[in-house]
């Protein structure tokens, strides 16, 4: 962070200490955006992210006096409109925890991968930073069950560390390890099966386009 951002930044932090609601509203004007866009990787309903960000801000008005300043402003905004993120989530009517065990690596007795091949597939051989496959990538995030899914959201997405997704999830750091890891499996089963699929009617319009 440059000079003058850090400057500027300490005093908007000392004015909202004060209680001074103009620098509330620059707090909103500065870091809504991007505090939205995190809700949104949590919440799939718009108005849920939107309510889930003016909890956030709301909460960190409030809870400003007990802000160290050992972070940026923009890091300790974030965890908290993650943690707004979940309480809406938990606010919904619960569903029963949806099973992944299909996703799941199937081993043979000589400990192969059953269904590696894909059709030939390979997630390694995948070009996935082109933004089509990056797309593809989300859609299949989202298809994760909302336990594991929030889990792979904050580790690997969000980038915070084992024993804070715990403190948020209230779980043991070694539950969030293994959900984690059965994430990543759910998650490269969605990503060949999508990849397959599209090399499947890749295969089958190239006759047609050559006529």
């Amino acid at each position: 962070m440059r000079a003058n951002d850090e400057t500027t930044e300490r005093e908007l932090i000392r004015r909202l200490r004060a209680g001074d609601e103009d620098a509330f509203e620059t707090m909103v004007k500065e870091y809504s955006g991007r505090m939205l866009t995190v809700a949104r990787r949590f919440l799939r309903v718009e108005q849920d992210a939107r309510d889930a960000v003016q909890e956030a801000l709301i909460s960190a008005f409030r809870a400003i006096g007990d802000f160290a300043g050992e972070a940026r402003l923009s890091t300790w905004l974030h965890r908290i409109v993650v943690n707004a993120s979940l309480m809406q989530l938990r606010k919904r009517r619960r569903r029963n925890e949806e099973s992944i065990e299909e996703l799941l690596p199937c081993f043979s007795e000589t400990g192969d991968w059953v269904k590696e091949d894909r059709n030939g597939i390979n997630l390694r051989d995948a070009a996935l930073e082109r933004r089509d496959t990056r797309e593809m990538v989300r859609r299949c995030i989202d298809r994760l069950p909302d336990n594991y899914r929030n889990v792979l959201l904050m580790r690997d997405i969000q980038d915070l560390d084992t024993r804070e997704v715990a403190d948020m999830l209230g779980a043991h750091p070694n539950n969030i390890k293994v959900r984690l890891h059965r994430a990543h499996q759910a998650l490269r089963t969605l990503v060949l099966d999508e990849l397959a699929a599209a090399n499947h009617v890749c295969r089958n319009l190239q006759p047609e386009l050559s006529r």
